[in-house]
């Protein structure tokens, strides 16, 4: 149970959000009579977060989650651009992180390119906005540190049919990872420390929506009947860029590259599947995805973390719904995940209750969930409870 100092944080985060003024998503500054424009605009979230493991002891932290300023404009009317930076977590020599930074043509019928740093078309989960989400952290489907892609370097097509029944899109980028032998952890290549695994990234993904678009959100606002489903696949190669494997050849036997960096384990190759579907009727929202990585490191025989003899199928998997108590101002929700991998002894399991107040729909709300993980990282016995609390604010 939450103690008197966590309560004082969630009453003056509640009271905080209350007191905000109406959001506007995006400020446009200048506006031309050719289609110029420049509009400013950004997103803060500021969390709190509790966390108390079984045997261990309970610690919390109060810190903006996100921190993201914006700049987007025009000087064409089939032409934009957008650059995004991160201030929230930031630590360490990672103070700024940058997050989309592209020009796009949308001069097209029905297709977008763009150019750039942007979301790579994969899971349903990630491509939905942190800013859209029902629970406070994204699940195992759509965190970048199991194997899910983050925002990549490369060329990107976006496209639908023309009665957006059909959408679909497809990427060519350069793409990094984090390597750490308990975790698949995809990176910005933009924002790339020494020790990553560069790479190439291929891939796409289709959805079908039957009864007309159903966006990229999280929560039924509209109560109208909307679903889809959707099918994705990326494939990544190392380039030759093995920064932590170097055998001993004059050890006996030799030292592995993987045992000399504590846990640094070089990633040769991945490629990752999913399939999503998602539902909104009269209040009531679910999402369900499913996605599976076949992953294989340098150095062979790497058992740790989630490998097992060099390589690991990664699987995860997530259903979470909610329901409008009070049409677009309360909405309780609930969720469970999993994750398996080749190098757990057992699967690693998550419940998730939650409610989420909105003052103007994902624009400005209090959301705050209740996670229960049950044996952590495939560790029998290794449990641990969270509270998150957010406030969120977009302008």
């Amino acid at each position: 149970m939450l103690d008197r100092k966590q309560a004082a944080v969630t009453a003056g985060l509640v009271s905080l959000t209350m007191a905000m003024p109406a959001a506007v998503a995006g400020i446009t500054v200048y506006k031309g009579d050719n289609g110029e424009y420049v509009k400013i605009g950004g997103r803060i979230q500021l969390q709190y977060h509790y966390m108390d493991p079984d045997g261990g002891t309970s610690t919390d932290d109060l810190f903006f989650r996100r921190l993201r300023p914006y700049v987007e404009g025009s000087l064409h009317p089939d032409w934009k651009g957008k650059f995004q930076f991160d201030y929230g977590k930031a630590e360490d020599d990672n103070e700024v992180a940058i997050k989309d930074a592209y020009l796009q043509y949308k001069g097209y019928d029905n297709m977008k390119v763009t150019i750039g740093n942007a979301n790579f078309p994969f899971s349903r989960e990630f491509l939905t906005s942190s800013k859209k989400q029902q629970l406070v952290e994204r699940t195992f489907v759509g965190d970048h540190n199991y194997g899910t892609p983050d925002r990549n370097v490369g060329i990107h097509l976006t496209g639908n049919s023309g009665d957006k029944k059909i959408t679909w899109g497809a990427s060519a980028t350069s793409a990094s990872i984090d390597p750490d032998n308990s975790k698949l952890d995809f990176d910005t290549p933009v924002n790339e420390k020494g020790d990553w695994n560069e790479g190439w990234m291929f891939g796409g993904r289709v959805d079908f929506h039957p009864f007309g678009l159903l966006k990229f959100s999280q929560g039924d606002f509209k109560g109208e009947t909307k679903a889809t489903i959707g099918v994705a696949a990326f494939t990544w190669t190392n380039d030759d860029d093995n920064n932590t494997y170097d055998p001993d050849p004059t050890a006996t036997p030799p030292v592995l590259g993987c045992a000399v960096s504590g846990g640094k384990c070089d990633v040769d190759s991945v490629t990752g599947y999913e399939i999503s579907g998602a539902l909104r009727t009269g209040g009531f929202s679910v999402d369900a995805q499913y996605n599976m990585f076949d992953v294989d490191t340098i150095e062979p025989g790497i058992t740790s973390g989630i490998y097992r003899n060099g390589s690991s199928d990664l699987e995860n998997w997530a259903i979470e719904g909610g329901y409008m108590v009070i049409p677009n101002k309360l909405e309780i929700v609930a969720g469970y995940q999993s994750q398996d991998a080749d190098g757990y002894t057992t699967e690693w399991n998550r419940t998730s209750l939650g409610a989420n107040y909105f003052i103007k729909k994902h624009d400005i709300k209090v959301q705050a969930t209740w996670r229960m993980n049950e044996d952590v990282d495939g560790t029998p016995g290794d449990d641990e409870d969270e509270f998150f609390l957010q406030t969120q604010y977009v302008f």
